[in-house]
């Protein structure tokens, strides 16, 4: 299959003909390899980084030009020098030992095409240079040219621990100027509309006697402070839908349950309440769960989707249009007449898509339901009629994630085609596309303001787009396996990510820098969930346990001066342990989910493995 975003194979494996002696091959990245383990200390750690770069594209060079015995011996020799989290990307490059094996592999096109990204400090690369002109190691000096991108800064060399902290991902890391631009973190000032009183209250003082309490009368309700942020963005950036009258009766609930939020911290820990899938037909892959925490949605390999009421409430379809026709329009209770009786039951079944379905998205007005699946398509499902309204083709591969924007209206996906696409659900073709991850698409999710949005890979970068043009504004790089969550601050300042590596990251949204490193988990981060406040970070992971980080301590007195934002010079407490709140255990059941109810509970879902 020809991918047409590929630029020409044979264009781009033609860089590897100016080739030297292929005998010669160890030799140099031997003597490389003895120059830079005897550099002083400071200048050892950041030369160290060309070492996997440089094994690869030496290796692709020989195998292209069809050394292949050259080649076999070149990886025996060196590949046990390289940094533990590159494995898997030598365990792919052992099985590429001829040319032809190089045409198909996407992977390794990538590799070739984008350079690696390595920054390194002034004064460590002129010895670099110098090294290798006085050798007159011209093939070394070739791909260090051709191949790599040395992003150069003034100032000290960085620390092993601050590069460790830092690479790791396919490309090497992110060149500085891809955070630089500006980024409107702020949230979107709440509408303002009255709020009636709760009749019921009154009523229900009344009866038992007591005097009525008088209320003090709210004229317009927003718990945010009524100024606009500085960091928001325009509140017309980007086109947002109307608010309907059932959105601000949902508003007005949502209020009255925020009154009587818990408010979290390291003394009041919330409680976890487990939904666990028993039986799961042959696996559970994706969970959702209303914001009012009315409905839970399930998405099985077996390809269909399945949607619970969590409530007493049973789900309901509308009535038939010739029922439907019968019914008084005035009547108060007209929507409470429209609803079908004879329909009613826990759990709705949803048949459509062909493949396991590996994403669920709830709208924000509980009326639609999105489904993306290996098929290839993100369905839109009606929760009035209990059927497919839509069928978004777009991904010719499997989709991995799908979620709909906070205001509605908008939802991205993203998949095995490297891209993650933004839709509106009244259009067939998606709005904006976003190109650049070198893996697939992982993960996908809306800032809470709905002017950006956040992708994780199988590249191990997290990217931050711009919804407004589409254009990349944040790359962070430190993760040393696929990124699989990600959680937006409730403030919209920070980013939360978990991936295959078991480690939490925290980002800066504003200046672009890592700001925490959360270590604990053993196995995949599947689910991350901040508290409604933001006081508490939940993580979920495979490894069957929900773990509780203290938040606000995390982000409490951070470094983000100028300096740091420069050069990358991140200092990371070694704080895990006393950020860590809590670790509850399930008895075998990883964690495909977490959601905070609007009083701050913990909502956790997975199924029960046997194993």
């Amino acid at each position: 299959v020809v991918v047409e975003d590929q630029p020409d194979v044979s264009a781009v494996l033609s860089a590897y003909n100016q080739q030297g002696d292929p005998t010669l091959y160890e030799e140099y990245y031997s003597g490389l390899k003895h120059f830079i383990e005897c550099s002083l200390d400071c200048h050892r750690a950041e030369l160290s980084q060309l070492f996997y770069p440089l094994f690869v594209h030496m290796y692709l060079e020989l195998v292209y030009n069809q050394h292949e015995s050259e080649a076999k011996s070149f990886f025996e020799r060196f590949h046990g020098d390289q940094e533990c989290y590159y494995q898997d990307d030598l365990r792919v490059l052992s099985s590429l030992t001829k040319k032809e094996h190089m045409k198909g592999n996407e992977t390794m096109l990538d590799f070739r095409t984008s350079k690696f990204v390595l920054r390194i400090s002034r004064d460590s690369y002129q010895l670099l240079k110098r090294h290798l002109q006085e050798k007159q190691n011209n093939q070394i000096w070739n791909i260090v040219q051709e191949h790599l991108y040395i992003d150069i800064f003034d100032g000290m060399p960085r620390s092993k621990q601050q590069i460790d902290a830092m690479v790791g991902s396919l490309a090497g890391e992110a060149k500085r100027e891809a955070n630089k631009a500006k980024v409107f973190f702020g949230l979107l000032k709440e509408p303002e509309f009255d709020v009636p009183l709760d009749d019921e209250d009154e009523e229900g003082e009344n009866e038992e006697g007591k005097p009525k309490k008088k209320k003090p009368k709210k004229d317009s309700v927003g718990s945010k402070s009524k100024k606009q942020d500085p960091n928001a963005p325009p509140q017309n950036r980007i086109p947002l839908p109307e608010l309907k009258d059932s959105d601000k009766l949902d508003k007005v609930m949502n209020m009255k349950e925020a009154a009587r939020r818990v408010r979290l911290g390291p003394e009041c820990l919330p409680s976890i309440c487990f939904y666990t899938f028993l039986n799961a037909y042959q696996g559970l892959t994706a969970v959702d769960i209303t914001d009012d925490s009315s409905m839970i949605v399930g998405g099985f390999a077996d390809s269909t989707v399945r949607v619970w009421s969590v409530t007493p409430k049973k789900l309901r379809s509308v009535k038939t249009a010739a029922d439907l026709s019968l019914i008084d329009k005035e009547s108060d209770d007209v929507l409470e007449r429209i609803m079908d009786e004879k329909t009613a039951s826990e759990l709705k079944i949803l048949y459509g898509h062909s493949g396991p379905v590996y994403g669920t998205s709830f709208s924000p007005d509980r009326n639609y339901l999105l489904s993306c699946s290996e098929d290839g398509t993100v369905r839109l499902w009606s929760l009035q009629t209990f059927t497919c309204l839509v069928g978004y083709k777009g991904h010719n591969y499997p989709v991995w994630d799908t979620q709909f924007s906070p205001y509605g209206y908008y939802f991205v996906s993203g998949g095995h085609d490297r891209v993650a696409r933004l839709w509106a659900t009244d259009h067939y073709q998606p709005l904006r596309i976003f190109a650049g991850h070198l893996a697939d698409v992982t993960c996908t999710r809306f800032h809470p303001n709905s002017n950006y949005i956040a992708t994780g890979s199988a590249d191990r970068t997290i990217r931050l787009w711009d919804v407004l043009n589409g254009n990349c504004v944040r790359i962070f790089t430190g993760h040393k396996g696929p990124i699989h969550s990600l959680a937006f601050s409730p403030n919209g300042r920070f980013l939360a990510t978990g991936a295959t590596d078991g480690r939490v990251l925290l980002w800066d949204i504003g200046h672009g820098l890592m700001v925490g490193e959360l270590k604990g988990h053993t196995d995949t981060i599947y689910a991350l969930r901040f508290s409604r406040d933001g006081e508490i970070l939940a993580s979920g992971s495979m490894d069957n346990t929900v773990r509780l980080w203290d938040a606000v301590k995390a982000f409490e007195d951070l470094e983000t001066d100028d300096f740091t934002t420069a050069t990358g010079h991140i200092n990371l407490p070694e704080n895990s342990q006393d950020l860590l709140l809590g670790t509850y255990m399930t008895k075998s059941t990883p964690v495909v989910h977490l959601h905070f109810t609007r009083r701050n509970l913990l909502l956790a879902a997975g199924a029960y493995s046997s194993q």
